[in-house]
């Protein structure tokens, strides 16, 4: 085993301020004065008076307010409950149901079903939106798909 192969793993930790001899003493590696040397004081993007890039570029996009609320669940994942014993064919699938058996979390005031997957068991949903696939899907295995109306 080669001695110069091996490196030091066990760096102590640079204390800035404690002594003449620790390298990071009286200045502490700020150098003299000035706003920069002070605590507490960040001069984040200030480009010497020149207008900031964050102010040069345009805004763009917007936040929209309507998708947020809105809770998404693919057919897949009906079908997983079902065969899970977390659903049951009596109870109809609403947003109220699903919140209370801690499938889609409380925030959510508006569910939308997605067709991804297949259905094999004939259920009632009720829900606020729905895709053409998932809607063709549902009725095709004998169930019902009802769009509430805000």
């Amino acid at each position: 085993m080669r001695l110069n192969n091996l490196k030091k793993t066990n760096f102590k930790k640079l204390r800035p301020g404690r002594g003449i001899g620790s390298g990071k003493g009286k200045t502490s590696g700020r150098g003299h004065k000035g706003q920069k040397s002070r605590s507490g004081v960040a001069v984040k993007s200030f480009e010497g008076g020149q207008m900031p890039l964050y102010r040069r570029l345009p805004k763009r996009g917007f936040n929209s307010q309507k998708k947020k609320n809105t809770a998404v669940i693919n057919l897949s994942l009906i079908q997983d409950f079902y065969e899970r014993k977390v659903l049951d064919e009596k109870n109809p699938i609403n947003l109220k149901n699903l919140i209370d058996k801690k499938i889609i979390n409380k925030k959510f005031s508006k569910l939308k079903i997605l067709g991804k997957g297949e259905i094999k068991n004939k259920i009632i949903i009720s829900a606020n939106f729905s895709s053409k696939q998932a809607k063709a899907k549902i009725e095709k295995a004998g169930g019902t798909l009802n769009i509430l109306k805000d």
